[in-house]
C-alpha cells in the first residue's frame, strides 16, 4: 500500500509540473513548445501512475484509488502553488481539503472496501 501511495505522490508531482509548470517557465515560448514539453513530462507521470494503480488495485477498490489520487493531487497542488508559483494560499483550498476529508471518510468507511 505504501508503494502505491509513494508512486502516486511522485506521479502527481510530474503531472502538476506538466499541467502548470509552463505557466511560470514558458510564458515567452510558443504554445506548441509548452505542449510538447508538458507532454514529455506527462510521460514520466504515466510511468509512475500506471504501476501505482496496478499495485494499489490489489489493496484498494477503484473508488478508493480515485479518492486517494484526488487527495494527493490537492496536497501536491497546494505545495506547488505556494512554493513554486509563489501564490498565496486561498481559503477555498481549505474548504476543498475538508470536502476531500469527507470523501475519504465515505469511501473508506466500513463496508466500502475493495470487493475484488
Amino acid at each position: 500500500m505504501l508503494k502505491t501511495i509513494g508512486l502516486l505522490i511522485l506521479s502527481n508531482i510530474f503531472m502538476t509540473f506538466a499541467w502548470y509548470g509552463h505557466l511560470k517557465t514558458m510564458n515567452s515560448k510558443p504554445l506548441y513548445i509548452a505542449i510538447l514539453v508538458s507532454w514529455g513530462i506527462a510521460f514520466f507521470e504515466y510511468c509512475l501512475q500506471v504501476p501505482a494503480n496496478r499495485t494499489g488495485y490489489q489493496f484498494f477498490s477503484l473508488a478508493q484509488l480515485k479518492i486517494i489520487q484526488e487527495v494527493i493531487t490537492l496536497v501536491v497542488f497546494v505545495v506547488f502553488s505556494i512554493f513554486y508559483m509563489k501564490e498565496k494560499p486561498q481559503l477555498n483550498l481549505l474548504w476543498a481539503g475538508l470536502c476531500l476529508i469527507g470523501a475519504v471518510y465515505f469511501i473508506f468507511r466500513e463496508g466500502s472496501g475493495a470487493s475484488h
